[in-house]
């Protein structure tokens, strides 16, 4: 199937032009569309700035050419891009939806969020994309008029239903916050500017959520093979890369073990984008949208993979999660991650003129207010780099942990 065609916008596109608008008005810009002006403050952004030194599973020390978020980042725009231009969406949205997905993250990656979701789990929890929302339409102080990035509706939309509807028909939280409820920050935001939790969000907010996944398979893959936690022999266990492997192995018998890892990242991308083409464009036609609104009340997800590359994408997790984010070596690393955000959150707590000026008095402001405290406490702790957060508690603490 080809799929390279002139590009243009399908009707079930989000719209700049109709964009239901930003928090606080401001006049169009003359030469950028609402989507491409979200983008690029987003790429301005202090909190774009500090990815580049935050981990994505290996932390910077260990080489220079593991993934950061901000390279992570940067692919899952690239390829939420490819997608949204295929299937004829907006692709100024998709990239800015793909660029800001990480902005939440915690220092440590996986590991300093789940430190951080356990010391604030008496004070409403922690959630990586609802921290996202919380900085772009709050955290950021760049501009005169607001707080925050002041971003589109249709962006914000897009970040707070990063994984589909938060709530049901019902108004019941959705399965994965039956338990503990919406992240705090969403729903806050909600209540100031609805933004239709219980609705699927835009084709190109599916476009970036699912190059976010497309991106961690391939990356994830090689900074493994990389850091020799397995080798490419060891990858043949899962049936879809074992293929990609022997078809390297027919076209260029004998090649040099690095370029095999090469090849093989192409591969594994080429592969899952235009299977997320073919399988969204058979959607769509088969539900023939003719808005935006129409792919929100879908019901169901109008971009993914098809069922064969879904399967796919398990068999890769399957196989990563005990040779890779698991690994006894990343796992020592993890330990040692925890211990710095868990010693650090209790001590800013207890005295918060441990933290820059700005950060103390945004925490006094709270007065008696323990659970107002222990946001700006997770605030702080959140937007901190890996370097900086190890920083802090050698400052802290005598005998600081190393990650080594």
């Amino acid at each position: 199937m080809d799929f390279i065609t002139a590009y243009h916008r399908a009707p079930y596109a989000a719209d700049p032009r109709a964009s239901r608008g930003r928090l606080v008005a401001e006049p169009a810009s003359p030469t950028r569309s609402e989507f491409q002006r979200d983008r690029d403050r987003i790429v301005h952004s202090t909190a774009f700035r500090r990815l580049a030194h935050k981990t994505q599973v290996f932390v910077p020390h260990e080489g220079d050419h593991y993934r950061t978020r901000l390279t992570h980042t940067i692919e899952v725009a690239q390829i939420a891009r490819a997608l949204a231009r295929a299937m004829g969406l907006d692709d100024d949205l998709a990239e800015a939806l793909a660029l800001a997905h990480d902005l939440g993250h915690t220092p440590f990656g996986h590991t300093g969020e789940d430190a951080l979701e356990a010391c604030m789990e008496p004070y409403g929890g922690f959630d990586h994309n609802a921290q996202t929302l919380r900085i772009v339409v709050m955290l950021e102080r760049r501009y005169a008029a607001f707080d925050g990035l002041n971003l589109t509706w249709e962006t914000l939309e897009g970040l707070a239903k990063h994984n589909g509807p938060l709530i049901g028909p019902d108004g019941a939280p959705a399965a994965r916050y039956r338990d503990r409820g919406l992240p705090y920050a969403i729903s806050r935001y909600d209540a100031i500017q609805p933004l239709d939790l219980a609705t699927w969000p835009s084709a190109e907010a599916q476009a970036a959520a699912v190059a976010d996944d497309i991106a961690y398979n391939a990356h994830d893959i090689d900074d493994g093979l990389r850091h020799g936690l397995f080798g490419v022999e060891d990858l043949r266990e899962v049936a879809f890369l074992g293929q990609l492997l022997a078809e390297i192995d027919r076209l260029h018998p004998g090649l040099e073990p690095a370029r095999v890892v090469t090849e093989l990242g192409r591969r594994v991308i080429t592969r899952f984008v235009e299977d997320v083409i073919g399988e969204s464009l058979f959607r769509l036609r088969a539900a023939a949208p003719g808005s935006v609104d129409d792919i929100r009340a879908a019901g169901r997800p109008m971009v993914g993979f098809s069922d064969a590359l879904a399967e796919a994408d398990r068999a890769i997790k399957a196989f990563l999660f005990p040779h890779m984010y698991r690994h006894p070596s990343v796992m020592k690393v993890r330990e040692r991650a925890t211990r710095v955000v868990s010693d650090i959150f209790p001590r800013f707590l207890a005295d918060p003129a441990l933290m820059p000026p700005e950060w103390t008095r945004a925490a006094e402001a709270k007065g008696d207010d323990e659970a107002g405290r222990a946001r700006v406490v997770c605030d702080y702790i959140a937007g901190m780099t890996d370097r900086y957060a190890l920083a802090q508690h050698r400052l802290i603490f005598d005998g600081s942990a190393d990650l080594r």
